[in-house]
């Protein structure tokens, strides 16, 4: 339709510029009716008014000319004035029917005017109302703010009135004494603890009164008489509880750690005295100090005389030194020789006194041990007497700095003066002890118990004991250095010619060295020392020196190589129970065990085999250098090499292996022997098989009297002790 409406616009402006006298003709019949008299609204096509513009009717006949419609109704040659005619009689009957609809809802027209000016009526009023609440709401906020400032000034005025009254009621709290606290002091036993409640608040109003009496309160002065008599009442009181339970330490065979617990329970006693009454409280402190000093003192005197009575009776003594001889002559009431007495150089079970379970095990009980006649070396006394010595000093400075409350350098002060004269003692004690202590093991397990003892009193967050235990490994350290120098020396000096008659057997000294070297370094492990691992070496050096000199007293070399396997396997293997794998002792030995070992094997195959390894050896030689020609010279001397083996090497053999198994105490270092022997055996005459194979030799006849390496090997097998 907007198309059609479009074509007749353009249509009927194309008929205007025709002229108009027809188009007046043709309206005459469409003129009757009442109302459309009026003249045709064209809008922007009325080419009558002063707004037509010829460029805007050219574009809109241009943008009308491209309408489709337009373009058909031209390509089928449709009469424009004709077409025009027709539409615009169907405009004007439009719009006579809308006129007759509008005529049929004149009513409802009418009532909606109607209805519109009632609501514009009520809307009036509304407004009105919304005028006057407005009116309202602006007194209403002016009287919210009127009592928004009374309200912030009567709340300034009651936090003054709060501030002052809680100022004031904290002085009067502070100034009153009530009569529960005059009561509970001045009749109420120490240890109720409505006294200590009252005790504490009694504290309190003191403390407060001298700080009010500072500011210059003039109510301090009612109060100061009544506190000050009440403050004595209290430290009377306290002194003599105090006072009391420290004596209660000084009766025979009383746990003093009993009383001394219970004093934790009362540490406000003593607060209370340092703040109230210094002299008093330093009364106390040097009560305490001086009566469990002495009585420190004494329980470790006797617990360690008594502790020292069930000692091993048999200790090492200054003779009891790794190099010395075990073929002197002992009268009958001489000690028994060192190779009886393991202890002194075996560590054995002794090593278990620096293990987890033993190292804090209950300390030993003296009249319990000689009741069951039970004997312990040093090294467990040592244990047990400064295990609780190191439980009773945490105690001590834990309860120190608890109960006298300190902390820093005065706890080491307050701890020494309790502690002071027990540690010199021990110290003392320790010392005139090491004097004549020649047993290495038993002060070097006491370096490492000393050595845990520290950790754990580090754990404890106890270093009041710092000092000691430093002065305790300065006297250990030197001691075990020098026993260790005794033994080095003492096999320095020892002289093979003296230790009697010889045997290719593990000598007993170096026995004694594998045995306390592995002790040592076991221990070593735990908590490694350089200085200790020096020292070692040093005396390894000098055992190692020491088998040298004992083995150049043998007259063959076979015999020389024997003692020295003998010696190198049975050191080795008795580090090897102990030490570590890759330990230097180990690694030391084992060199030492393969380059004598690789000797002796070559030892052993000289007599029998003799012929053939130097044969080999020339004639890989001359091979190497390009002589093999002089090789054809030697047929007589390779035939005979060849008819000898096939012969001997049976009985060759089996010679060998009973005189390995007959020359060495480990039958596990025999057999490796054994079988080091047997494959340098095949080795060479695999070696021999290679040589005989060059040209010169090859048309050799004896050739064909060579045994088959395969079979020789088969045969060497059943050769092989088994254990």
């Amino acid at each position: 339709m907007a198309a059609a409406a479009t074509m007749a616009a353009a249509a009927r402006e194309l008929v205007l510029r025709a002229g108009t006298s027809d188009m007046e003709e043709e309206e005459g019949p469409l003129a009757g009716g009442p109302g459309l008299q009026e003249p045709l609204q064209l809008g922007k096509l009325d080419i009558t008014s002063d707004e037509f513009i010829l460029d805007e009717v050219d574009v809109h006949i241009q943008a009308n000319l491209e309408d489709e419609l337009v373009k058909e109704a031209l390509k089928t040659g449709v009469d424009l004035r004709h077409y025009s005619k027709q539409v615009e009689l169907e405009l004007q009957q439009i719009e006579q029917k809308s006129i007759r609809d509008y005529i049929q809802e004149s009513e409802n027209i009418a009532s909606l005017h109607n209805q519109i000016t009632a609501c514009d009526a009520v809307l009036e009023r509304m407004e009105q109302m919304l005028g006057a609440f407005q009116s309202d709401l602006s007194s209403i906020s002016s009287e919210i703010r009127t009592l928004q400032e009374q309200s912030g000034a009567m709340n300034i005025r009651l936090r003054n009135r709060q501030a002052v009254r809680g100022k004031l009621g904290e002085l009067v709290d502070g100034l009153v004494v009530p009569s529960a606290l005059v009561t509970a002091i001045l009749e109420a036993p120490v240890t109720e603890p409505r006294f200590l409640e009252q005790l504490q608040e009694l504290d309190a109003k003191a403390a407060a009164v001298r700080e009010q009496e500072a500011r210059g309160t003039a109510a301090c002065a009612d109060v100061r008489g009544v506190l000050d008599r009440l403050r004595v009442k209290a430290v009377t009181k306290i002194r003599e509880f105090i006072l009391q339970k420290i004596y209660s330490f000084r009766k025979p065979m009383t746990n003093y750690q009993i009383p001394q617990t219970a004093l934790l329970k009362y540490r406000f006693f003593y607060q209370f005295l340092l703040g109230n009454e210094r002299a008093t409280a330093k009364e106390i402190r040097d009560e305490y100090v001086e009566t469990l000093s002495k009585i420190y003192l004494s329980y470790y005197r006797s617990y360690l005389g008594r502790l020292m009575k069930v000692q091993y009776e048999e200790v090492a003594e200054k003779d009891d030194l790794m190099g010395v001889e075990d073929t002197a002559k002992k009268g009958f009431f001489s000690k028994p020789s060192l190779r009886s007495r393991n202890t002194i150089f075996t560590l054995g079970t002794r090593g278990s006194v620096i293990s987890p379970t033993e190292l804090e095990a209950p300390i030993l009980v003296p009249h319990t041990a000689q009741r069951g006649e039970q004997r312990y070396p040093f090294e467990a006394l040592f244990r047990s007497q400064h295990y609780a010595l190191l439980d009773n000093s945490c105690r001590e400075y834990l309860f120190i700095c608890e109960f006298f409350v300190v902390s820093g350098p005065a706890a080491h002060d307050l701890f020494h003066a309790v502690m002071g004269r027990t540690l010199s003692m021990t110290l003392k004690h320790l010392e005139s002890y090491l004097t004549d202590c020649y047993d290495a093991i038993a002060v070097f397990l006491c370096i490492h118990i000393v050595l845990r003892f520290r950790n754990i009193a580090a754990k404890r967050d106890v270093p009041a004991l710092d000092r000691y235990w430093e002065q305790v490994l300065a006297l250990l350290w030197p001691r075990f250095e020098l026993i260790l120098e005794m033994n080095v020396q003492s096999v320095r000096s020892t002289d093979p010619q003296r230790l009697g008659g010889l045997d290719t057997r593990p000598h007993y000294i170096t026995r004694r060295y594998a045995e306390f070297s592995s002790a040592l370094v076991s221990i070593n492990q735990t908590i490694p020392n350089e200085r200790t691992m020096q020292l070692l070496g040093q005396l390894q050096v000098e055992v190692e020196n020491f088998v040298l000199r004992v083995a150049a007293e043998f007259s063959s070399r076979k015999e020389q190589l024997v003692f020295l396997i003998n010696n190198y396997d049975m050191m080795l293997g008795v580090l090897m129970e102990r030490a570590a794998d890759d330990s230097k002792e180990v690694e030391s030995f084992q060199q030492l065990l393969n380059a004598r070992t690789q000797e002796f094997i070559e030892e052993l195959l000289s007599p029998p085999f003799g012929g053939l390894v130097a044969f080999v050896k020339e004639a890989e030689a001359l091979i190497e250098r390009g002589q093999a020609e002089r090789l054809r010279g030697e047929e007589a001397r390779v035939t005979q090499l060849i008819r000898g083996f096939g012969s001997s090497w049976k009985s060759s053999v089996e010679s060998l292996s009973q005189d390995v198994m007959r020359s060495f105490t480990n039958f596990r270092n025999g057999t490796s022997i054994i079988q080091g022997a047997l494959t340098q055996l095949i080795q060479l005459y695999h070696r021999f098989h290679r040589v005989l194979s060059q040209p010169q030799l090859r048309a050799l006849p004896a050739r064909a009297e060579l045994i088959n390496i395969h079979h020789l090997m088969v045969e060497l097998k059943k050769h092989k002790p088994n254990f």
